[in-house]
């Protein structure tokens, strides 16, 4: 109930940087992490961690050597995931910091970012800076997870950033979502 509790105090206090009514469920956690290849995989970045459902799926599942790294704009979702989480890297900060973030400790590519982050709610030029930063960092072949509780709405919006975007349903989770899976970027420069 402490996680429920805190995601609703904060989305009275700041709808724009929460914009959903609970954690998302074991269901849509797992599934954000469904067909990840953990035997490739070096480094993977969250983003909009809130109070911390997909974390604690990564912990389970990351093998040692896999360097996670979970970002969080708002600080009281920081300090509790720091309590949850002691061993995990957690950056405080806006994602549109998220090139110079990684940079700040050395890292230069990512095979995933998985993003809880309410994109559909940014400027749409924030929302555009982000994606970008998070595509640049990719490694051949990674891959751009977004979570969502609009199924399939948005699947048109990722195709402008992405080449290749499939979508997966998830029912147990309130509201039910899913996990826009995108890979190919396309530059700005390529988009129409």
């Amino acid at each position: 109930m402490g996680d429920l509790r805190l995601v609703l105090r904060n989305l009275i206090s700041n709808a724009k940087a929460v914009a959903t009514v609970a954690p998302s469920s074991r269901a849509l956690s797992r599934a954000m992490l469904r067909g990840i290849d953990w035997a490739k995989t070096k480094c993977v970045v969250e983003l909009g961690a809130g109070t911390g459902p997909i974390t604690a799926q990564l912990v389970k599942a990351a093998p040692p050597g896999t360097r996670l790294i979970v970002n969080e704009f708002l600080p009281e979702f920081c300090q509790a995931l720091r309590v949850k989480f002691p061993s995990v890297e957690i950056v405080e900060g806006d994602a549109c910091r998220l090139a110079e973030m990684l940079a700040e400790r050395g890292i230069t590519q990512v095979d995933y970012v998985l993003s809880g982050l309410p994109l559909t709610h940014f400027s749409p030029a924030d929302r555009d800076f982000v994606i970008d930063q998070a595509a640049k960092v990719l490694a051949p072949g990674g891959e751009f997870r977004q979570l969502t509780t609009a199924p399939w709405l948005y699947k048109k919006l990722y195709r402008r950033y992405f080449r290749d975007v499939s979508f997966k349903l998830v029912l147990w989770n309130l509201p039910s979502g899913g996990v826009y899976t995108c890979r190919d970027w396309v530059s700005p420069e390529a988009r129409s």
